[in-house]
């Protein structure tokens, strides 16, 4: 039989050349089974074992017994968990030597799911075609002799119904009406696996593509096996190496490459309370009164709010039609708010207070604002009201000296007759970062990183829960009370104080270039069932409305970086107290994305857009969630390749064990130099302890030395409020009073924050093999500071001590680093000299020396 290869060659000879001669030598893997005689062909059966476990392949042995080999691929459709399920998988082997897969997906979306691949192993991202039908049951397909595919599905009536899918399966357009198709269309395969019968579909395969499959399963077998590498089983590992290990660096310093001078930056999201509740300083929760079930079960606009009585809120005569919520108080009535876990009030402490007040029934009143602990008032001002309309009214709040420190809550209570409406009530500490807003100690934390650059403000904030929650840019500038609130996708509420304007101003603030990320006119591929029951991308903002959608991206351009005197939008941010153009040269455009067609489709409109007006600006694209062998990964990566012209950049996102890191630090060496670069947006290893800085710290010696095309990297997620976990590990901690941890991650961070060059300088470490892996170094030379910087870490349980050639230290030289157990959550930064001819490190331990 005449069979095809498509795209099989590169995969093959990576598991041939890489991975797997490690992983058969290492484990002595031997074949399954084995084909008797002469036969070339051997049988495969493609099947689901249930609904939750996806795609799998059982082979044929040679005694007649189906042997399951693992799953291929699963359902990446809408929410996590209980969405990703697949239904009455069904195959088809195309004329081509390709493979298509369609699958149901639920008994109530207007979709089924639909997948290529050139060889069972990789697969395309999934599309969802939009159907007539809520609930697509049983969908089966057949080729025709044009290679289209007919396509036919039962719905929830049990009526048929007709789809024709072009040859590359992209494309889907449905007939109306229903089809008379027989029922026998419907029988399929069958196969006694795992101690019971599935149906699915079988095929004959050559013995060769069946290797090639069996090798994949064993390369992620081994690379699983790499993965689960702790530092904490390294008294047994490395038990014989004794106390100290000796090792040669060389340092060849007429051998250099330029790489990125802006390596290194932070990835700021609103994940954990970070922004509202964090760094952005309020410390009124719910000071807009739209708290709402949508932002999550069980909240409503009074939450957060106490009272001596129901608390009554309305919305007839609102402040503005973005927030129409207010509260209405009447005489002698107390509305309280503790804001976080309460509102940390010491001796002589300084507050600016603001409110929205409009008296309802008289023209005048007074209104009392006091901060109240349980033993009183520690702090209060009076506020005059004047007129039936909306007015802003301004207070300083200063406790009293004698007040012990202690957590409060900020108190209204009008004086006299009458009702007053009440909102956007707000408490500040006086004394924020740069006078900015935000939380000062969080702020200088995030300075401290030296970051080259701020991501925001996402992440999956950018692309939110379905189509109505994709982040709007627009929505989060001008005066508070315009600022339109919105659902959080971690399943909170944003005030979007803490907008664009703020996120800019920040990035200036700290020396640090902005990268806003706007959606690809998709939302999350997560996200929830909408109304109709079409869930995930939803089918992406429709075509007809992109155009305006691109134009929102422009107007963020423009209102960045225009000129107020030609541009309505650059005059807004004249406005806001900043005429000068914030300089914006990056703007990433979607969040790891399912790499769909939809995506793909708007992805290309967008990024042309912006290359029209903006030829300069420098775009990101994205490649998923996860690094290769990931469907998104590869087809992200492929379209960025195949669209350079519009795609400078392509957003990588990975968070793995410290395994997974010892043992790629060369995961970007052979990386194509004339690809578009990377951007490692998202990074992280899993856990907050001094062995996860230090592998982070030898990865950051591999990024340094594919510098040249490896452009940025920021660690994810960046802080945390105690008590308010979305996501872990994270890198900054902190309560309502100060920072609680700076994890170890933190200051590996901000080592090479602070000691980052433009100039790569070639290295070697000469060292036994089967310690290589543990130690890494890297040299790099900042230009403009005429400063030298040698990074080194050391993973191993015993001392290491470098003999260095092709450097030499000057008297005085010093580093600066940390070192400790393994498991320790907090480390202690040293500074001192070092020894002009060798240099002993520590076990565990990170040294920068500056010469």
């Amino acid at each position: 039989m005449i069979y095809k290869f498509l795209n099989m060659k590169n995969l093959f000879l990576l598991l041939s050349m890489t991975i797997l001669p490690y992983a058969v030598r290492a484990q002595n893997l031997q074949p399954a089974y084995q084909l008797l005689g002469n036969d070339t062909t051997c049988q495969i059966f493609l099947y689901s074992p249930g609904e939750r476990e996806g795609l799998h392949l059982a082979y044929l042995t040679d005694n007649a017994m189906w042997q399951d080999m693992g799953q291929l691929c699963g359902s990446d459709y809408a929410q996590w968990g209980a969405e990703k399920r697949m239904f009455n998988p069904y195959i088809s082997h195309a004329n081509d030597g390709t493979w298509r897969l369609i699958f149901g997906v639920n008994d109530y979306s207007p979709c089924f799911a639909a997948a290529y691949s050139e060889d069972l192993v990789t697969w395309r991202p999934q599309d969802y075609p939009r159907l007539s039908q809520k609930g697509v049951f049983n969908p089966i397909m057949f080729q025709m002799d044009d290679g289209t595919f007919d396509i036919y599905y039962k719905g929830k009536d049990g009526a048929k119904h007709y789809v024709q899918a072009s040859p590359d399966f992209r494309k889907f357009k449905e007939t109306p009406g229903s089809s008379t198709i027989d029922d026998i269309a419907w029988m399929r395969d069958t196969a006694f696996v795992g101690a019971r019968t599935h149906e699915g579909n079988l095929f004959d395969v050559p013995k060769v593509h069946l290797d090639y499959i069996r090798q994949y399963f064993q390369a992620v077998a081994h690379e699983a096996e790499l993965s689960k590498e702790s530092m904490c089983d390294d008294a047994t590992r490395f038990a014989t190496i004794g106390n100290q290990v000796k090792a040669t660096l060389l340092v060849n310093a007429g051998k250099t490459k330029a790489i990125s001078d802006k390596l290194i930056g932070a990835f700021f999201e609103d994940i954990n309370h970070a922004a509202d509740g964090g760094l952005y300083a309020e410390l009124v929760q719910n000071r807009d009164f739209e708290y709402s079930a949508t932002d999550r079960q069980g909240w409503d606009a009074a939450t957060a709010w106490q009272s001596n009585k129901p608390i009554v809120i309305k919305k007839d005569i609102p402040l503005s039609k973005n927030n129409p919520n207010y509260a209405m108080l009447a005489s002698r009535d107390t509305l309280y708010n503790n804001g976080w876990d309460g509102i940390t009030v010491a001796p002589d402490m300084e507050f600016d207070f603001s409110v929205y007040l409009r008296n309802e029934d008289a023209e005048k009143n007074q209104v009392l604002v006091a901060l109240v602990v349980d033993e009183g008032i520690v702090a209060k001002t009076k506020i005059k009201t004047e007129g039936q309309g909306w007015n802003r009214y301004t207070a300083k709040l200063i406790v009293d000296r004698k007040a012990l420190k202690g957590k409060a809550r900020i108190a209204l209570t009008p004086l006299r007759s009458g009702s007053v409406a009440v909102d956007m009530v707000s408490l500040f500490p006086q004394e924020t970062y740069k006078g900015h807003g935000l939380r000062k100690d969080l702020a200088e934390a995030i300075a401290a990183l030296n970051p080259k650059f701020i991501r925001f403000p996402g992440g999956c904030l950018s692309h939110g829960q379905g189509l109505s929650n994709i982040y709007h840019w627009n929505e989060t500038i001008g005066p508070w009370q315009d600022r339109t609130p919105a659902k959080n996708i971690w399943g909170y509420h944003q005030t979007r104080g803490l907008g664009f304007f703020e996120y800019f101003q920040f990035c200036e603030d700290i020396g640090a270039e902005p990268l806003p990320v706007l959606a690809a006119g998709v939302p999350c591929q997560n996200s929830r069932p909408n109304g109709d029951g079409y869930g995930g991308q939803q089918g992406g903002i429709p075509m007809e409305e992109m155009p305006a959608y691109c134009q929102e991206i422009l107007n963020m351009i423009e209102w960045a970086n225009g000129d107020p005197a030609t541009s309505n939008w650059a005059k807004m941010r004249a406005e806001a107290g900043h005429p000068a153009p914030f300089n914006l040269k990056y703007i990433g455009i979607g969040n790891e994305d399912l790499i769909s067609t939809v995506f793909e489709k708007r992805y290309e409109m967008i990024c042309k857009t912006i290359k029209a007006k903006y030829p300069n600006m420098i775009i990101c694209g994205t490649a998923g969630p996860f690094h290769e062998p990931s469907a998104d990964y590869t087809e992200g990566w492929k379209f960025a390749k195949a669209n350079q012209n519009i795609i400078d950049m392509v957003d990588e996102h990975y968070y793995e064990s410290p395994g997974w890191f010892m043992h790629h630090q060369d995961y970007y060496d052979n990386y194509d130099r004339t690809a578009p670069k990377v951007y490692l947006g998202e990074w992280a290893s899993r856990s907050n302890t001094l062995e996860n800085a230090l592998v982070e710290a030898m990865y950051l010696c591999g990024l340094e030395r594919n510098g040249d095309i490896v452009s940025m990297s920021s660690y994810a997620p960046l802080m945390c409020r105690e008590g308010y976990v979305n996501w872990y590990p994270d890198m900054i901690y902190f309560n309502g009073d100060s920072i609680t941890m700076l994890t170890p991650s933190y200051h590996t961070q901000r080592l090479w924050g602070t000691y980052n060059g433009d100039q790569y300088i070639e290295s070697s470490i000469d060292i036994q093999d089967n310690l290589r892996y543990r130690v890494a170094a890297s040299v790099v030379r900042d230009s403009k500071k005429g400063k030298t910087y040698l990074k080194l870490v050391n993973a191993l349980p015993s001392r290491l001590t470098l003999t260095v050639k092709g450097i030499t230290f000057l008297p005085g030289t010093t580093y600066e680093g940390f070192s400790g157990q393994v498991h320790d959550e907090n480390v202690n930064i040293v500074k001192d000299s070092v020894d002009a001819a060798n240099i002993t490190l520590p076990p565990y331990a990170v040294r920068i020396i500056e010469f």
